[in-house]
């Protein structure tokens, strides 16, 4: 392995790690993964977007939900691990966004507005009239987007390992979405999410990760990611909603980054956990969980 593929490999995993792009693996038919007890309340439902199908999860009733959006390239299965324990007190959503998981995969641009955009379309076809985003790295842009156009029905965003902040510059992006566009690109996905597994997260969740990072098309993963690199979404507007920001430390954060992501949320909850990799609430569920219920109580959201 020569010195310029090392070079260049570690920078991919930087600007990554940083932007806070994920994966996860639905396995078809069904929620796998939950209990057979819990598997008979949750619903698998369509809606559709400008001709499109949208498939989501659907567990409990009611006007508000805790609606939960996976990163890039990745799918509802993304949480197993958390949907149940959530949904006990509170109505949860799982999406898969246009171009993932059961959803269609037509061809056009997949950018965080048109993923925000899905997000509303779910919500009309659930009759979910106000909302608690908790957005999973790409997720976290997509949840700010969908604030923009609707502040009055967004209540409060919880960031898992997401950025309210842009990483990298053209040249290394331009450099990165050339790579994703060439025939070699599952390999650069495969190595790059490799170094962004967690040491304690369970072989069966890497299985699962590993294969939902082939099983999305490359003109949308090529599309999504252009997305992200869009600088008109990485603006400092405000959130004067509640924010949870439950991140994985690594040394590729700047040291000022809870500061800075203060500035764009000032009633922001701030959590770094050390030892966990990018996916947080798939390596430390249980604790993910707990988290997120007791900023719900403490910010009396989703209250029944």
């Amino acid at each position: 392995m020569n010195k310029k593929f090392i070079f260049l490999r570690r920078r991919l995993l930087c600007f990554l790690i940083a932007i806070g792009l994920v994966m996860s693996g639905f396995t078809g038919s069904g929620f796998a993964g939950v209990s057979a007890g819990t598997a008979k309340t949750l619903e698998s439902r369509f809606t559709t977007l400008d001709g499109a199908r949208i498939h989501y999860v659907n567990y409990g009733k009611g006007k508000e939900a805790l609606i939960l959006i996976h990163g890039w390239t990745m799918n509802v299965d993304n949480w197993r691990d958390n949907m149940a324990e959530l949904a006990k007190r509170d109505r949860v959503i799982a999406i898969d966004l246009p171009g993932h998981g059961q959803s269609d995969k037509p061809q056009t641009t997949y950018s965080m507005e048109y993923f925000a955009r899905a997000i509303e379309a779910v919500m009309r076809d659930a009759n979910v009239k106000r909302a608690v985003l908790v957005g999973h790295s790409m997720g976290t842009p997509i949840a700010r987007q969908f604030y923009r156009r609707n502040p009055a029905k967004t209540l409060g965003i919880v960031i898992a390992d997401g950025s309210l902040r842009p990483f990298g510059n053209k040249a290394l992006l331009d450099q990165l979405i050339a790579g994703f566009r060439a025939p070699g690109y599952r390999d650069q996905i495969a190595q790059m999410f490799a170094m962004m597994l967690g040491k304690n997260l369970s072989s069966e969740a890497q299985d699962r990760i590993k294969s939902s990072s082939v099983s999305t098309p490359q003109n949308v993963l090529v599309s999504a990611f252009e997305g992200m690199a869009d600088p008109s979404i990485w603006g400092e507007d405000q959130i004067t909603v509640p924010v949870l920001a439950i991140m994985a430390k690594n040394p590729f954060y700047p040291p000022n980054v809870e500061e800075s992501f203060r500035k764009i949320a000032p009633k922001m909850e701030f959590h770094m956990w050390d030892g966990a990799g990018h996916f947080v609430m798939m390596e430390r569920p249980q604790e993910f969980n707990e988290l997120v219920l007791a900023w719900l109580d403490k910010n009396k959201l989703l209250m029944k």
